[in-house]
């Protein structure tokens, strides 16, 4: 069993940004600070490393007012389909309930609305399309719950 670990260490942080990177930029030649911005140092970064390699991680920032979102949520290629996902948004709801957070929302990628629809999300509207090319959707779930 994989397990979730967050971190605030520099160097983890470099390689899921690196992992983000992989994933959501580099197949649309985008740039590797596209990746990350100002919020890196205030926001909860959750991670799976398996072998000392970083295989999937994922973000929560506080917006305010019991909002929080959950941005570059990425999963290593050859570990998608194995749960990897579910398991760092699930770790990523917790640390928002521990942080008086009740509602996540999302800017979900097209190929990515059904996996969240199957983790409790909703959509709210279509959204953005990034770089002309990547159709995202608003998304949100209410939390229930007790925290950490």
């Amino acid at each position: 069993m994989h397990q979730v670990h967050t971190t605030t260490d520099p160097k983890l942080i470099e390689a899921i940004i690196q992992l983000r990177y992989e994933i959501l930029r580099k197949p649309w030649d985008k740039p590797r600070e596209t990746a990350t911005d100002e919020l890196e140092s205030q926001s909860v970064n959750a991670y799976i490393e398996e072998q000392e390699q970083i295989i999937a991680c994922g973000r929560l920032q506080d917006n305010g007012g019991g909002t929080g979102q959950v941005r570059y949520m990425a999963v290593a290629e050859g570990q998608q389909g194995k749960g990897l996902g579910r398991l760092i948004l699930a770790r990523l709801e917790q640390e928002a309930l521990a942080m008086g957070i009740h509602t996540i929302e999302l800017q979900a990628r097209e190929n990515a609305v059904e996996f969240y629809k199957a983790q409790g999300y909703t959509v709210r509207e279509t959204s953005f399309k990034l770089w002309d090319v990547i159709q995202h959707y608003l998304m949100e779930k209410h939390l229930s719950g007790s925290p950490l």
